[in-house]
């Protein structure tokens, strides 16, 4: 298994290096974000452990152009950075886990073999069904081209359907993953925020897809309507 290190401080990139190697793990590292965003694109690695302050290019814009690219090989964030809004960011940008300097390297070995059993299957930082896409970080949805603004609610419900675009989900799926599962108001809440989202991202485009499955659901076509 061949692990890809992007760390500019020399001593604990040097540590890293010796410590997977001695787990059993071939290692590659880079100083900087150009070389290791280099490294990523002209080999294959089990695991990127990335950090986030790189000279050249920084590990958000790294993990988030390997991300538009459809590389989904796995990525640990590191940084000394603990703020949750960097967190937030780390995540956002397509990276797997993240982990906060100093931390314990029984710890990152347990993780990067977490992820390595996790594999790189997409996972789509922007989400999208044929023209219709949303992105998580920038809180963008459109249509094609063209922007349409969303409340935070109406948001969260666009973003649970595409999470699971072609499934059918019930509505008490959709209370249960948007509000949560104490929830006590009324259940027919879900089917207001279905029509709001209808008329805003549906009927302007002359598309339809949102679907009623009655008894069932609610399904969101795969390709966008």
């Amino acid at each position: 298994m061949r692990v890809l290190v992007v760390e500019d401080e020399a001593r604990l990139a040097e540590g890293l290096k010796r410590g997977l190697e001695a787990e059993g793990f071939a290692v590659d590292v880079a100083a900087d974000g150009t070389d290791g965003l280099w490294f990523a694109r002209e080999n294959h690695y089990a695991v990127v452990l990335l950090d986030i302050m790189l000279p050249g290019v920084s590990g958000y814009t790294v993990c988030r152009t390997l991300r538009d690219e459809g590389d989904w090989t796995p990525v640990l964030m590191l940084t000394a950075k603990s703020g949750e809004w960097d967190q937030v960011e780390a995540l956002d940008t397509g990276a797997d886990d993240y982990l906060t300097k100093p931390f314990s390297f029984a710890v990152l070995v347990a993780r990067v073999r977490a992820l390595i059993r996790r594999g790189s299957a997409p996972r789509p930082a922007v989400l999208e069904a044929g023209d219709l896409s949303l992105d998580p970080a920038t809180r963008a949805v459109r249509r094609g081209d063209v922007p349409i603004e969303l409340t935070t609610r109406e948001f969260t419900v666009l973003e649970f359907l595409l999470r699971r675009a072609g499934q059918v989900v019930s509505k008490a799926e959709i209370l249960g993953g948007v509000w949560d599962f104490d929830f006590d108001g009324d259940p027919n809440i879900v089917e207001v925020y279905i029509r709001h989202l209808r008329n805003k991202v549906d009927r302007p485009f002359g598309r339809a897809s949102i679907e009623t499955l009655r008894g069932a659901g609610y399904r969101l076509a795969a390709d966008g309507g």
